[in-house]
């Protein structure tokens, strides 16, 4: 099972940005950064395909996250630009071998915008 470590997360303004990045074991065909704030349902944010590198983005999110891999540290990472308050959550990143399996998650890093 890949062992996922997630850093990054921390407090900002509105507009700001940070950068969050997911260290892997290895990786697998299909790694995506998850959200989950209280009360609310988990959403996946981004996916990253690293066989072919095609992306995916939630609405929520699209024009302002960029998630992206580093192969030369073992690294998934997500660019958050432009934050909002209803970005505060908690931060997931999650392996899968098939589409919508995720067998792995890291332990979560929180991301808290507000002024």
């Amino acid at each position: 099972q890949v062992q996922l470590v997630e850093s990054g997360g921390g407090s900002v303004q509105p507009g700001g940005s940070l950068r969050l990045s997911c260290a892997y074991t290895y990786s697998t065909r299909y790694m995506s950064w998850f959200r989950q704030a209280p009360g609310k349902e988990r959403e996946r944010v981004a996916l990253f395909n690293t066989a072919t590198g095609a992306t995916v983005y939630s609405e929520s999110v699209k024009g302002r996250f960029t998630i992206s891999q580093d192969n030369t540290k073992n690294t998934l990472n997500l660019q958050m630009n432009s934050l909002k308050p209803e970005d505060t959550a908690m931060y997931y990143c999650a392996a899968a071998v098939r589409p919508g399996e995720y067998n792995s998650w890291g332990q979560g890093t929180q991301v808290t915008v507000s002024s």
